[in-house]
């Protein structure tokens, strides 16, 4: 365990985690927004829907770890909305169990243990889903179409999985945010905010941030997990920071993170 420790942030699911990374992606930017605030971990794993996640579900997050963590953003569903293969292989899962594993990802993982007869990680940790978002099916096809073969993957399909996880979600009191239309306030959507159809560009993932930025500024938890409302890690003056042009003034690189960070209030 590298120290000290800080809040920890989770990023949970399938490829759009995984590859969050990638691209100027959205994972990316909060470990470089929480720099010296919070460690960013990512757990995504392509491909994957809702049934696998549940088998990794106790690996992942354990429950007798002796530190748990402070927020856990968790993606999946895409792939769960694929349409389902004559041979019955394949990641679709019906939309009714597909909501029924919401569920039990977000109790396993939910901080309000009162509301449930199930054990949660910890009193503090908090926990934001990302519904799916939209795709752009032509893009899709010309990149991913030999790949793959016939995905039966579309936008009609997808978004009946985002509205079953912001209703599940919702009804669980727990912080959801609607991808399938923030990404599509935006005019230029279909060409601007895809690598390959289906997976994130550097435009898609700052819709992200800016969304998840939103609800950790708007939420009523403590601690208050707003990048602005956490200190960054030994950041008192030294003798040994730089010197200003008046030759007395310390400037502390530190504060370098709040002044770029602007550009996300």
């Amino acid at each position: 365990m590298v120290g000290p420790v800080r809040p920890q942030f989770v990023l949970f699911g399938s490829s759009i985690v995984q590859f969050s990374f990638s691209n100027d992606g959205w994972g990316a930017t909060l470990a470089d927004i929480y720099a010296r605030k919070a460690d960013i971990f990512l757990r995504g794993y392509a491909g994957w829907n809702s049934r696998r996640a549940l088998q990794i579900l106790d690996q992942v997050f354990p429950k007798d770890a002796a530190v748990q963590p402070s927020l856990v953003i968790v993606y999946i569903g895409g792939n769960d909305s694929v349409n389902p293969h004559p041979s019955g292989l394949g990641p679709h899962v019906p939309l009714p169990e597909y909501a029924e594993n919401i569920r039990k990802i977000a109790i396993h993982i939910k901080s309000n243990r009162h509301l449930f007869a199930y054990q949660s990680l910890s009193e503090k940790t908090w926990v934001i889903f990302l519904s799916t978002p939209p795709m752009n099916e032509a893009q899709m096809r010309e990149i991913l179409g030999d790949k793959f073969g016939e995905m039966g993957r579309t936008n009609a399909s997808g978004q009946k999985y985002s509205e079953a996880c912001l209703e599940m979600c919702r009804g669980l009191d727990v912080k959801v945010i609607d991808l399938w239309t923030a990404l599509q306030k935006r005019d230029d959507w279909l060409t601007a905010c895809f690598t390959d159809g289906i997976h994130l560009s550097s435009e898609g993932s700052k819709i992200v941030v800016k969304e998840i930025l939103k609800v950790l500024e708007e939420a009523d938890w403590e601690p208050n997990l707003h990048w602005t409302a956490l200190p960054a890690e030994f950041s008192g003056n030294s003798p040994y920071d730089f010197v200003g042009p008046d030759g007395k003034t310390i400037v502390n690189v530190s504060d370098l993170n709040f002044h770029w960070g602007n550009q996300w209030e």
